[in-house]
């Protein structure tokens, strides 16, 4: 007979978990795994709330989620236990977990620092880990990974701000690195002014490009330029707008994930082009292929990296003090702010302080 979660493994956890696709969260006790001698544990202090979060309870995504699921992968914490063989942290040190908790470590992308194009990735909850269980995200007190998913967090990093950049970060940063779109002097278009267009702007700013937010909210116009430092702002549904900036920007990260038109974003760009979706609408979009004949461009997408990038964007956004813009929840929240999230109503991020407000919860 199955064992149930709490008595799968030998180390008591506690989080909040939903049990169907009502996508309802409520205190859920369950266990981790022994420290292997790899692993490090830690206590989680804080963890992000992402988009996917919401997709993922409320099973949004047909066949990804498996009940009942713990959520969460923007993980911060203190390490309080690490394995025999582990040199990369120690007690004491400040760690995150993002997306990915495993991969078959044999494959091309593998061997190339890229765990994230594994197709035996394994995601950090709703997904069967090597040893046959269920993974379980952040929403809870205890954490456990194989060291090769744990980054250090430096320092000068403030852990709540910084939890988002576990996802949110990497998602922009990746692509912005990969499209040779880091660079000083390229103009960098950003479509959507979310928990991941926010994010994506301070990091091609940092990068020495020049900005451009495009958003269908002309109220968002003070937000990006005041705020965030964009160069420029477009209302994506002004054409007259659109049509003065034709054939102006290097590249584009589209971070739409609802279905929308790619014609105008395509005509943004100029000659060699590229627009790269990190968005992931739920249905087809639809590509006009004649305006990417004429001005050899390119839609192109990206999910988030590997962790050798991700370790890299972390230190690369602490050296430039990149954090996210978040709104700090106390766990019991939660359910709260899943709705709010639906109507787009948080900037930019929310991020649960499961250190000071977890163990309250506890039935």
């Amino acid at each position: 007979m199955a064992k149930s979660p709490e008595e799968e493994h030998p180390e008591k956890a506690f989080g909040w978990a939903a049990r169907d696709s009502s996508g309802v969260l409520s205190p859920f006790k369950f266990s981790r795994r022994a420290t292997g001698e790899k692993d490090i544990r830690f206590k989680v202090l804080y963890c992000g709330v992402c988009h996917s979060d919401l997709h993922l309870a409320k099973s949004e995504w047909e066949g990804f989620s498996l009940y009942p699921l713990v959520p969460g992968h923007e993980i911060v914490g203190v390490v309080t236990e690490v394995g025999s063989k582990v040199n990369k942290v120690k007690v004491g040190d400040k760690v995150g977990v993002g997306c990915l908790v495993g991969a078959c470590h044999s494959c091309d992308d593998c061997s190339s620092d890229l765990e994230s194009y594994c197709t035996k990735m394994i995601l950090t909850y709703s997904t069967i880990y090597h040893d046959g269980t269920v993974t379980y995200g952040g929403y809870s007190d205890t954490m456990i990974a194989d060291e090769r998913y744990v980054v250090r967090f430096p320092e000068n990093l403030p852990l709540d701000a910084g939890a988002p950049l576990l996802c949110a970060g990497i998602t922009v940063y990746s692509p912005l690195k990969y499209y040779g779109l880091a660079e000083a002097g390229k103009h960098i278009g950003v479509v959507g002014l979310g928990g991941l267009g926010h994010v994506a702007v301070k990091f091609a700013k940092a990068f020495g490009a020049k900005v451009t937010v495009i958003s269908t909210s002309p109220s968002k116009k003070d937000e990006a330029l005041e705020h965030l430092g964009a160069d420029s702002f477009l209302v994506s549904r002004d054409q007259e707008e659109m049509q003065a900036a034709q054939g102006t920007l290097d590249g584009i990260i589209d971070t739409i994930s609802a279905v929308h038109s790619l014609l105008p974003l395509i005509g943004l760009l100029k000659t060699h082009g590229k627009l790269v979706m990190v968005g992931a609408p739920e249905k087809p979009l639809e590509l006009p292929v004649f305006p990417l004949l004429l001005g050899r461009k390119m839609v192109a997408g990206s999910a988030t990296g590997g962790m050798k990038e991700t370790q890299e964007m972390l230190d690369f956004a602490a050296k430039h003090n990149i954090t996210a813009d978040v709104e700090v929840i106390p766990m019991e929240y939660v359910n709260t702010a899943f709705e709010r999230l639906v109507k787009g109503d948080v900037r930019y991020r929310f991020v649960i302080d499961i250190g000071n407000t977890l163990a309250a919860t506890k039935p």
